[in-house]
């Protein structure tokens, strides 16, 4: 397996597996592959990861801007996150995690945001935090990880992308 940027010819392969991914998960919305659609053509996809295996894409993270109600720049939402069903529980998934994380830090980014399970992401580093908010969400299972000690808050807005065909 092998971890690199997108190339402009993954796109089609990336929806497909994302679709894959998402088909069978109880809390898909099963637009999961068109908000990535979406961020791409709005030029908000800020880090694109591809899991590669045997010349497959059999994984990919997207990194995109997320808006502070407090105004500090530098913050990113980490999502979606997709396996190939065949290719899940081998840890592709945290390979991925680690590697956008490791992007961000490199970029100086102030931190980001994940909306997902707790036990999960709290491997990275990601915790609940009280001073960051996304309405609508129990707090538990929206998690923070800061790079820049006190760097930020209040509530989250994700890019309009995530609204599409919500």
């Amino acid at each position: 397996m092998s971890i690199r940027p997108e190339q402009p010819d993954d796109a089609a392969a990336i929806a497909h597996m994302i679709t894959l991914a998402f088909a069978t998960a109880p809390h898909a919305s099963g637009t999961e592959a068109k908000i990535v659609d979406a961020l791409r053509e709005a030029g908000a996809l800020a880090v694109s990861l591809v899991a590669q295996a045997d010349g497959q894409v059999v994984g990919h993270v997207a990194l995109s801007p997320v808006a502070l109600s407090d105004g500090t720049p530098g913050w990113y939402g980490l999502g979606p996150l997709a396996v190939a069903p065949g290719h899940q529980g081998k840890g592709m998934g945290g390979h991925l995690v680690a590697h956008a994380l490791d992007t961000l830090r490199a970029r100086h980014a102030a931190g980001c945001v994940v909306l997902g399970e707790p036990e999960y992401y709290g491997r990275f580093g990601f915790r609940a935090d009280p001073d960051f908010v996304l309405p609508g969400v129990p707090p538990e299972y929206f998690q923070v990880i800061r790079f820049t000690p006190g760097a930020g808050g209040g509530t989250v807005a994700y890019h309009p992308a995530f609204e599409v065909a919500a």
